[in-house]
């Protein structure tokens, strides 16, 4: 028997039906996000949030964002063209750039997150860390180094 083409009419494109936008053009995997948004089923309704980095050429953006349906909210953010107004005028891509852009998400979050900033912020300026070396050297370079500053200066994240 001889090949025999598939033919693809009009019926089969009526009933077709296309993924998501952004699963088309291979910028979300939904599986793995399903699993990093969603909130434990006990926490009725408590926010989830995360802490997204992202290094272009010329900036460092950091964000604390929470998943809703209509789409993910920004709490706060902080880049690194905004460290010029705190005296880091040169080099804003560097490691030295995420540390800074990191620690001045971790100072700035949770004057957004919690009702009561002063009791937080003073709370956090009290805090002793102890055994911490004076030298952070991390292998995870520009994108995790703001994660770990921000743990640094306040900010709870697993890492």
């Amino acid at each position: 028997m001889g090949f025999v083409k598939v033919v693809k009419n009009k019926a089969y494109f009526k009933q077709y039906q296309v993924k998501f936008r952004r699963r088309r053009e291979g910028k979300t995997d939904y599986y793995a996000r399903k699993r990093l948004v969603i909130q434990d089923k006990n926490k009725y309704n408590t926010p989830k949030y995360r802490m997204i980095v992202r290094v272009t050429n010329r900036d460092i953006i950091c964000q604390i964002a929470y998943a809703r349906i209509e789409g993910d909210m920004i709490v706060c953010a902080a880049y690194a063209h905004e460290l010029p107004k705190y005296g880091v005028k040169v080099g804003l891509t560097n490691y030295a750039a995420a540390y800074c852009t990191g620690l001045l998400l971790a100072r700035r979050g949770p004057i957004y997150i919690y009702k009561e900033p002063g009791s937080v912020m003073s709370k956090m300026t009290k805090r002793t860390v102890e055994h911490q070396k004076s030298a952070l050297q991390s292998v995870l370079g520009r994108c995790g180094e703001p994660a770990l500053t921000a743990a640094t200066g306040g900010l709870v994240t697993p890492h």
